[in-house]
């Protein structure tokens, strides 16, 4: 089966959500809030980086304050590019700004199951089979721990997850399941094994955290202790801000992306400062509760406009953007995840956002299905293919094969038509038979997309990990209880 990953690159489609005006006035609001109303850091040893270069901390309330100055001069310490590396460095990521990357979302709690389609708990095993379905399709360019394995003691769940992928798969490994110190100490650990040694993991990070703000303007401290050992060991590190319109963040968007800025870039000028030109990037998936119950959404106009003006602010500051694309609201892959999915895609990839993440996941990221990741992994397809535009040249003009046919002839035999009838898209999954033929069967693209998903995980056999590697991350999982 193909090695090779999917990713949009040179696209002929642009859009600009933000002007660069807008953008400018988003950062100084953004600096207005922390040097004036301040961002929460429950962490002793974040507070004391903070004193240390001048900022002014609140020890009781946890609150720090900084001056503008301190905050953008630690952000021009931020690597603009680097790869995120893979178990095959064949499959290493580079994040410079050329190329969109799908992954799967994390710690959904239930499964779909793949055979029953009964809804359950999710397990480790899950964390397994979805490794392996995403290690064989090429839409997916690197793992989030899509599931918690909730049949792992909790404190050490996070790291069984990510052995548990490493395992059976050879892509890249990205989680926001290693919430603390110590499970973070361990991870680090565990990546280092599987690179080669501490040095040769700052080389050639297989691992990426990513930590989630506590909106209004907080951290969460375990987070940010996790963060702070990742960047000082060169893993790549981000903040994902989930403000939402009406309830973590104003009504408004442009206040609630002011909001859900001033949470990200206070975090990475944070690392910046402890260890300059640490690998970082900007994460989001920024919404609005619904105004019927003040429920987190999941997808809508507010979702998509976020999508793209995201990047806008990570191109301002000049780093890699993790963005929320998928993960849509419906219950079940429907008439709701489709447009919900499919818009929230194209918004962050035609503005070229580096990592698009929610593949495979329903009801907001909480329930895990198998169609739906397939379908999903259609959907980027589309997007990829719509972004490529359309080529001009003498060659896709095709003016000797158009003479050739001439008035009222047929295109089916000619030579141009078989070098290029490859170019145009092949849905697996759309409906284009005939009406009897459909009506005959009523099947349609949730089957069709399970039946892939069920064949693979039979038939694919991931590149196994060394046996005493795999051992070794276990009697390191060991040490961490």
């Amino acid at each position: 089966m193909t090695k090779s990953i999917k990713s949009v690159t040179h696209p002929k489609l642009r859009l600009e959500v933000l002007t660069p005006e807008d953008v400018k006035k988003i950062h100084e609001a953004t600096l207005w809030i922390i040097e004036h109303t301040g961002v929460r850091f429950p962490s002793k040893r974040a507070l004391d980086i903070w004193q240390s270069f001048g900022a002014t901390v609140d020890p009781e309330k946890m609150i720090v304050r900084a001056r503008p100055h301190l905050i953008e001069e630690a952000l021009k310490q931020a690597p603009a590019s680097y790869h995120l590396c893979a178990r095959d460095p064949a499959q290493d990521l580079p994040l410079d700004g050329n190329h969109v990357f799908v992954g799967t979302d994390g710690c959904g709690v239930e499964v779909l199951d793949i055979q029953t389609g009964e809804r359950r708990t999710s397990t480790l095993h899950d964390v397994i089979d979805i490794a392996r379905v995403a290690d064989a399709t090429e839409e997916i360019g690197f793992h989030w721990v899509p599931v918690s394995a909730q049949d792992m003691p909790p404190e050490t769940r996070g790291l069984h997850e990510i052995r548990a992928i490493w395992e059976n798969s050879t892509k890249h490994v990205q989680t926001e399941s290693i919430y603390n110190e110590r499970e973070a100490r361990v991870a680090i650990e565990m990546a280092a094994a599987i690179a080669g040694g501490r040095e040769a993991l700052r080389k050639r990070p297989v691992l990426s955290l990513m930590q989630c703000t506590a909106p209004p303007l907080g951290q969460d401290g375990g987070s940010v202790d996790a963060a702070l050992l990742a960047a000082e060991a060169g893993i790549p590190t981000g903040f994902m801000t989930m403000a939402a319109c009406l309830t973590t963040g104003p009504a408004t968007l442009a206040g609630n992306l002011t909001v859900g800025n001033a949470e990200v870039i206070a975090g990475l000028a944070l690392l910046q400062l402890a260890y300059p030109g640490s690998p970082v990037f900007y994460a989001a998936a920024q919404t609005a509760s619904d105004l019927r119950n003040g429920a987190y959404t999941g997808g809508g106009p507010e979702d998509f406009l976020f999508g793209a003006a995201q990047n806008a602010l990570a191109d301002f500051y000049n780093v890699p953007l993790s963005m929320g694309s998928f993960a849509t609201g419906a219950k079940e892959p429907n008439w709701q995840a489709g447009i919900e999915n499919s818009m929230s895609t194209f918004m962050a990839s035609i503005a070229m956002s580096d990592m698009l993440l929610g593949v495979g996941l329903l009801h907001g990221s909480r329930i895990w299905s198998f169609a739906q990741m397939m379908m999903d992994c259609e959907i980027f397809s589309i997007v990829q293919k719509t972004l490529q535009g359309i080529v001009v040249n003498d060659e896709t003009l095709a003016l000797d094969t158009i003479h050739a046919v001439g008035p009222g002839g047929n295109f089916l035999t000619q030579k141009h038509t078989l070098r290029h009838m490859r170019d145009i898209f092949l849905s697996q999954f759309m409906d284009r038979r005939p009406y009897n033929e459909w009506e005959s069967k009523k099947d349609d693209a949730r089957d069709w997309a399970l039946a892939k998903a069920r064949k693979t995980l039979a038939e694919h056999q991931p590149d196994p990990l060394d046996a005493k590697l795999s051992a070794e991350l276990g009697r390191i999982i060991e040490t961490a209880k």
